[in-house]
């Protein structure tokens, strides 16, 4: 650029002097995105890139990378940026926690990252591609760029616990602490699942048609307009079932929450109560003989007769002329309202409704089912009343659902010195900014429960549905988000693995296809020199069992001194994994799903056919066998006979 050299980094660095250029350009700035996005074929102006590569205070490495005519010619097809810095971050050893990728970000990473925040992004990545990288630079570069999310912050939702430790220490090494990290099984304050529960049930409870269930029956919980009788000064006092109609009516207009419409509908009860004791009261006074004030007033003249100081009566308002005065309306108001007798009139009527006993209340009973959830069939309602009454993992969209239509009897005071434990404690924080990792796992109803967080709707979704491995029956994305977004989302596409070689990419087409897949699997961008093996356990072996721990951990013991200093996971069918963990030592072992969104710099996949048994078990498989950085290892069940 005009001969200037630029400094790109994770934080940008003022000069001394305010007109001068910043010592450091924070790599979010605008200046700092040709770095990112300059090619050899299109170089945007600049004549060299540098990546300097440092631990600590020391230089590990300086790649140069020229952007000239002859490096164009020499540019291969995937046209990585800074390929030689890249190339040396994705041979480096695994350490359980994911580290920022500020200087090595490509083209396809940033345009998404630089997307624009006013709408939903839908971002579809095969293993490896980079997508929950993109996702969280996505946050640093919004909080950077547009500070009014700031204000509100974001939230993070991840697919378990462990992949948001793994991913924990990226935003704050970016200088982001405005972000709130939750699943969705704990993004309601104080909720959290009790058990678990099958698929096919979890699977029903996830669909659309709960939130416009729930949404009839919190409608269900008002009361029907009758006649209401409290007592005032010892006699009763009666609204007549037409005006506790129109009070119904004046309630629940403005789309209010089920108790905020409770809380106006008891305000203007008493309003009414109080205009029908006016009523009264001037019915009365026309049934006083005439001459009342006469009376008084004799009394009053007698008084100051016989006393020069004049006393009186004392009395005033209405208790001179019969009138009742704004004080005297406003005095029977308040009483009305702290009377106990009243109130406990008021909570027969109306009384006010826990979400969690409403909802075990809807999922037990039969007939409200049938009522308020018509699109459930007989025999799926009787599978979801047929289940315990402790919380399961599906229960927590719909008693989100419940407790926004019947709203929040008393918003708790916002808790905490910063942002993000004031957001976190509120279930009805709405935030600036929503990032969704392993999107396609998200049922309808939890993406109602994102959407009641984030109603502008920018939202950024990354995941790949070819790793789907939750109940619900989608296999590409209009059908994993359409129920809820309609058309109202944006699609980008991350095309290049840079996770997972070569030697293993080229081996997950057959396992796509079984899946039902409909996109083309990312194209790895290195080789790691190492092919992939299979280690055959007989499946006839009177001790299968003891013969698989034997030979997971033989690989592991290999693989960790190959790797030393690097990382080992295994993935095995959910059967096996309490056997295996304990032969594997410190290495972890977990299931497909458990092991989403995880590396590790070698990965043993155990019983490979036993993982694409399982529900959803193709998708599960392509996960496990792109989990590794470096080399693969398949222990493999041999079901046939042995000979002889």
């Amino acid at each position: 650029m005009g001969g200037e050299t630029r400094h790109v980094g994770r934080v940008g660095i003022p000069a001394a002097d305010d007109d001068a250029d910043p010592l450091v350009l924070d790599w979010r700035a605008e200046g700092a995105r040709a770095f990112y996005t300059a090619t050899a074929r299109e170089p945007q102006g600049l004549a060299r890139r540098r990546h300097v590569r440092i631990a600590g205070d020391r230089v590990t490495g300086v790649d140069d990378e020229p952007l000239d005519d002859a490096a164009a010619r020499a540019q291969g097809e995937d046209g990585l940026v800074g390929e030689g810095a890249l190339l040396a971050a994705l041979s480096e050893r695994r350490t359980g926690r994911m580290g920022t990728a500020v200087a090595t970000l490509q083209a396809e990473q940033d345009a998404i990252v630089r997307a624009p925040a006013d709408r939903t992004l839908v971002v579809q990545g095969g293993p490896g591609t980079g997508k929950t990288v993109v996702a969280l630079h996505r946050v640093a570069y919004l909080l950077f760029t547009h500070p009014h999310l700031a204000e509100r912050g974001v939230l993070l939702l991840g697919p378990s616990p462990r992949f948001l430790e793994y991913v924990a220490q990226v935003l704050s090494a970016l200088g982001e602490t405005a972000v709130v990290s939750a699943t969705c099984d704990t993004l309601v304050p104080g909720v959290a699942p009790e058990r678990g529960e099958a698929r096919d049930v979890a699977e029903i409870k996830g669909r659309a048609l709960w939130q416009d269930a729930v949404t009839r029956y919190a409608d269900s919980l008002v009361p029907d307009a009758r006649a209401l009788t409290v007592r005032l000064d010892g006699e009763p006092l009666t609204l007549r079932a037409a005006r506790v109609a129109q009070v119904l009516r004046a309630a629940r207009a403005g789309g209010r929450s089920v108790l905020a419409a409770r809380r106006r509908a008891v305000d203007l009860v008493l309003d009414a109560l109080v205009d029908e004791a006016a009523a009264r009261h001037a019915e009365m006074l026309d049934r006083v003989e005439e001459g009342f004030e006469d009376v008084l007033g004799t009394v009053d003249a007698r008084l100051a007769a016989a006393d020069d100081r004049a006393p009186t009566t004392g009395a005033r308002g209405g208790d001179v002329d019969g009138e009742l005065t704004d004080d005297d309306l406003d005095r029977m108001r308040d009483d009305l309202a702290h009377d106990p007798a009243v109130a406990a009139v008021l909570d027969a009527w109306w009384p006010v409704v826990d979400a969690r006993t409403a909802l075990a209340d809807l999922l037990r009973d039969a007939a409200l089912l049938a009522r308020h959830a018509p699109g459930l069939s007989p025999a799926e309602a009787r599978r979801v009343v047929a289940e315990p009454a402790a919380l399961a993992p599906s229960d927590v969209p719909l008693l989100d659902a419940l407790a926004d239509a019947l709203g929040t009897p008393d918003a708790p005071a916002e808790q905490g010195e910063f942002l993000a434990d004031r957001a976190a404690s509120r279930r009805d924080w709405v935030y600036g900014h929503v990032v969704v990792d392993e999107a396609q796992e998200l049922s309808p109803m939890q993406w109602h429960m994102v959407l009641r967080r984030c109603p502008t709707r920018s939202v950024t979704a990354v995941g790949d549905v070819d790793q789907t491995e939750a109940p619900h029956r989608h296999t590409d994305w209009a059908d994993a988000v359409g129920p809820v977004l309609g058309e109202r989302w944006h699609r980008a596409d991350l095309t290049i693995c840079y996770r997972t070689p070569r030697e293993v990419m080229a081996l997950v087409g057959p396992v796509l296809r079984a899946a039902g897949s409909r996109n083309e699997p990312p194209r790895a961008a290195r080789d790691a020199g190492v092919e992939p093996r299979d280690v055959v356990v007989p499946g006839s072996a009177p001790d299968l069992a003891g013969r698989l721990g034997t030979a997971v951990a033989a690989e592991v013991a290999r693989l960790a001194a190959r790797y030393e200093g690097g990382t080992v996971g295994v993935v095995a069918p959910a059967r096996r994994l309490a056997a295996l963990r304990a032969v594997a030592g410190d290495v972890p072992v977990l299931g497909a799903t458990e092991a989403k969104g995880l590396e590790w710099d070698a990965v043993v996949v155990v019983d490979p056919d036993g993982i694409a048994a399982e529900p959803r078990g193709w998708n599960g498989l392509y996960v496990a066998m792109t989990r590794c950085t470096q080399e693969l290892v398949r222990v493999v069940v041999d079901a046939a006979p042995a000979a002889g």
